[in-house]
């Protein structure tokens, strides 16, 4: 139905959740959330068609498309926590070490301004093991950005490529996201963002601080960053209560709103194409 739908793998997952391992993935019918955001959960530069279902992470997010007028709206929790329910942590599995820190991202249609020599001194100041950079692929793939934090001794990777209007994004995404997390004590990052909602719920310690950066033409819609640093003042600072932020990404990410595999076959119309 739309293209977003693959982003990050999302379609693949809710797939193998369902039992059908058919490649492609059988098509969502209707829109699903791909990412975290403090609005009606749908992407501000998409376009919609009314009356199509929205299935939605969470029960705040579904109350905020109601109040915009969005009726046929569903709530069936975050991809990512399907996933960490496919791949439980394994029992002895290594000791957690170090931070993986996320930087505050642009994407192909907006950049990122902001002082990265500084967030480097911060993350240097504050971290006390090992630091993985993890950068969208756009930035990675940006030399000069990538080369700073290595040249400041941090391993740096990237996930993947999330997918765009021509084809779907890599289905592992988010496997190795989940691998990554999970070799990691902390998640840490300098704007509030699905990466640290995740991080949580893999089981490492938050924090959100640093420099949050601009991004050309940001949309203050819904109060931006200063309603995300009053509405979520539990997780910013260099230090989080885990057990605290750890209830707010499970109501975030709908963790505990899951579907049955028959009810999301039900509910995405998967009935016929995975049988």
């Amino acid at each position: 139905m739309h293209r977003a739908n693959d982003y990050y793998g999302h379609s693949t997952i809710l797939a193998r959740y369902c039992g059908s391992a058919s490649e492609p993935p059988p098509r969502i019918h209707g829109y699903l959330q791909h990412g975290w955001n403090i609005g009606d959960g749908m992407a501000g530069d998409h376009e919609y068609v009314s009356g199509v279902p929205l299935f939605l992470w969470s029960e705040r997010t579904r109350k905020r498309a109601w109040s915009l007028g969005r009726r046929e709206t569903y709530v069936v929790g975050a991809p990512w926590a399907y996933l960490v329910r496919l791949k439980p942590e394994r029992a002895g599995a290594p000791t957690r070490n170090g931070t993986i820190w996320y930087p505050f991202h642009g994407w192909e249609g907006q950049h990122v301004r902001g002082d990265h020599a500084r967030l480097i001194d911060q993350i240097k100041a504050t971290e006390t093991g090992p630091v993985t950079i993890c950068l969208y692929w756009q930035e990675y793939w940006t030399p000069g950005v990538r080369r700073r934090y290595e040249r400041a001794g941090f391993r740096v990777i990237c996930h993947g490529y999330r997918g765009d209007a021509r084809g779907p994004g890599d289905p592992d995404f988010l496997d190795r996201q989940l691998a990554e997390l999970r070799g990691h004590r902390r998640v840490a990052s300098n704007r509030l963002s699905s990466a640290v909602w995740y991080g949580i719920l893999a089981g490492c310690e938050p924090a959100v601080y640093g420099d949050p950066m601009v991004l050309e033409n940001e949309d203050p819609a819904h109060g931006g960053q200063a309603r995300i640093r009053r509405q979520w003042a539990e997780l910013h600072g260099e230090q989080a209560d885990t057990a605290v932020a750890r209830a707010i990404a499970v109501h975030e990410l709908g963790a505990d709103r899951l579907a049955t595999a028959g009810e999301l076959r039900h509910l995405l119309r998967w009935e016929v194409e995975t049988a």
